[in-house]
């Protein structure tokens, strides 16, 4: 049967009360969204990075005193 663990603690999936296997799945759902948007976070910095040294590219080059 499949368990999970809670602060060190093992519990039965089917023993669980229906609120609590709601609470479960809005955990994983949670979690997963979590995963989504670290994801999309990754993704955007590494494209700041590139258009920051595009950037660098355009400008003109600097002139000292």
């Amino acid at each position: 049967m499949a368990e999970i663990t809670i602060d060190d603690v093992a519990y039965e999936i089917d023993a669980l009360s229906d609120a609590a296997k709601q609470q479960l799945a809005n955990l994983q759902v949670t979690d997963a969204e979590i995963q989504r948007l670290q994801s999309l976070l990754a993704i955007a910095t590494t494209a700041r990075v590139a258009y920051a040294a595009a950037l660098k590219n355009e400008l003109p080059a600097a002139f000292s005193h």
